[in-house]
């Protein structure tokens, strides 16, 4: 097995490059200088450890350098940039990484917003370009997207596939470049309709936790919603949809009950306010809490896995 690369030196590109590691493969981590990249070596580890305490026996290599200096692309299978999320940077890093980085290495863009076609646009290898696309905390989270640009090629994207596959990740092809992809649209358009029903005064936000927690949220983690109805039935699902549909939410932008949060900088637990103030204990207490389920519910994804 080769080695991938990873561009940039935050909380994604920490837990993307713990994904790799963890299951033996040289990693390089490239910060804007060679120095950031070493301060998070650390943090790298620990989320690997986190994965598989006993990485270190595979004898896998933990690199770092700068992005303007790294030269060495042999034998890499995959180049991932995390960069902050400003199209012009990412460009700019993808403009370099066309002249540099061997064609035949695919170059994934982790960007949430952002689609490859405009990262990639009009360059020379855009056919090894594709969106990489992680959810927090990458490390744990098993899902990647796989998005393919109107230049991207399906085989290059296939071949991106079996890599992670190969690392333990649950990966998607996205055929389309489509705003939020695929996770996210869905993901959406549950919060559009949980934050109208705040904007309403009829749910609090506590209440909408509970009601997705412990119904439809938990059987979540046994299937998807396709197959959940595969197995109940369509029938009811599509008189009860002929009812609800009508009703549901179809705002264009989010709602004040959110908006006016953030216009006053309470935007959540990492500020101590958000829909509702956060002790530093609590915040703490929280965020264990988080990280221990999710990993919970990884274990049960594990039970009767789904056949390949």
């Amino acid at each position: 097995m080769g080695k991938v690369v990873i561009i940039g030196t935050g909380t994604m590109g920490v837990g993307i490059a713990a994904g790799f590691l963890a299951y033996g493969t040289d990693t390089v981590i490239l910060g804007r200088t060679e120095e950031k990249a070493q301060a998070c070596l650390e943090a790298v580890a620990a989320c690997t450890s986190a994965i598989n305490a006993e990485w270190q026996k595979l004898g896998a290599k933990l690199l770092a350098g700068s992005i303007s200096k790294w030269n060495d692309w042999e034998e890499t299978d995959l180049v991932i940039e995390t960069i902050s999320e400003r199209l012009d940077l990412k460009q700019a890093i993808f403009a370099d990484l066309d002249q540099r980085v061997p064609p035949h290495v695919p170059i994934g863009s982790n960007s949430s917003g952002f689609p490859i076609s405009h990262i990639a646009n009009g360059l020379k290898t855009a056919h090894r370009m594709l969106n990489t696309h992680y959810f927090m905390p990458a490390h744990i989270v098993p899902l990647v997207e796989i998005v393919l640009g109107k230049n991207s090629d399906p085989a290059i994207a296939n071949q991106v596939y079996e890599l992670y596959r190969a690392h333990g990740k649950k990966p998607v092809l996205v055929k389309k470049d489509i705003p939020g992809f695929l996770a996210n649209r869905i993901q959406h358009a549950l919060m559009r309709e949980a934050l109208s029903l705040v904007q309403e005064g009829i749910a609090t936000p506590e209440d909408i936790d509970t009601a997705v927690r412990y119904s439809f949220g938990f059987r979540y983690a046994a299937v998807g919603p396709m197959t959940q109805k595969e197995i109940s039935g369509w029938e009811g699902m599509t008189l009860a949809a002929e009812l609800i549909y009508p009703s549901l939410s179809n705002i264009t932008a989010p709602p004040p009950c959110v908006t006016n949060l953030v216009k006053s900088g309470k935007t959540g637990i990492n500020k101590g306010e958000g829909l509702r103030s956060w002790s530093p204990e609590e915040a703490a207490i929280v965020k264990k809490n988080y990280e221990e389920r999710l990993k919970a519910a990884f274990a049960v994804l594990k039970v009767a896995p789904d056949p390949d």
